[in-house]
């Protein structure tokens, strides 16, 4: 993903931002500087509404993934809050290192909050191996270093898998050493309306947050 050091606005959603390499630093209207490095969490809750931006620093090349995850709506409107996570849960299972980015895997929760039941989790994949599931979510999964196999499917590198739900194991197969993002949660069972980085259920919630914007 590009940075950019542009200010921008979010309403109704929050930013998972998940580095593989190189730096983002984030400022925001709550007065949050932070410095999010691979291995560690930045989680934005816009709520009402939240003025933010992110900008590579230093050399290297920025590989990173940002998830947009929609809030219920007893919670899109709420207050807007930051937090960094340095320290994450690791799960060690044969032929496959977890680390809970968000939610909850393989009995490890991540200390992020979370306003619905949902998952993500970067696997670091040295073997086939079986990922436990849970039938009420729906998954996908992100190919971040290479090709893999997804319960025999062809997953290009860089590509998005749609799972589907059901589904109480998935098996994966890749390359030694190969970083997989597992995505899941509950279906949403609301209609969405999003432009720009705004997440609303209406036309008239989406133009009010957009003549608010441009207001200052």
């Amino acid at each position: 993903r590009s940075s950019s050091a542009a200010t921008r606005a979010r309403v109704g959603l929050q930013t998972v931002s998940w580095l593989l390499s190189g730096y983002v630093e984030h400022r925001d209207s709550l007065g949050s500087l932070q410095r999010v490095r691979p291995g560690e969490l930045n989680l934005m809750t816009a709520g009402h509404g939240i003025a933010h931006s992110e900008y590579s620093v230093g050399e290297g090349v920025l590989h990173g993934v940002q998830l947009w995850v929609a809030l219920t709506d007893e919670h899109r409107a709420g207050t807007p809050a930051f937090e960094h996570h340095g320290d994450l849960p690791v799960v060690h299972e044969p032929g496959m290192r977890a680390t809970v980015v968000v939610g909850e895997f393989a009995g490890a929760a991540s200390p992020a909050t979370v306003h619905s039941p949902l998952v993500a989790a970067e696997l670091v994949v040295s073997a086939a191996v079986t990922v436990p599931l849970r039938p009420d979510f729906e998954y996908a999964v992100l190919a971040l270093d290479t090709d893999i196999s997804a319960d025999g499917a062809r997953v290009p590198h860089g590509a998005l898998q749609y799972l589907g739900w059901g589904a109480t194991e998935l098996r994966l197969a890749a390359p030694a050493a190969t970083r997989v993002l597992v995505l899941g949660g509950e279906p949403l069972a609301e209609d969405l309306l999003m432009w720009w980085n705004f997440v609303g259920r209406t036309h008239a919630e989406i133009v009010a947050a957009r003549e608010q914007w441009q207001a200052g």
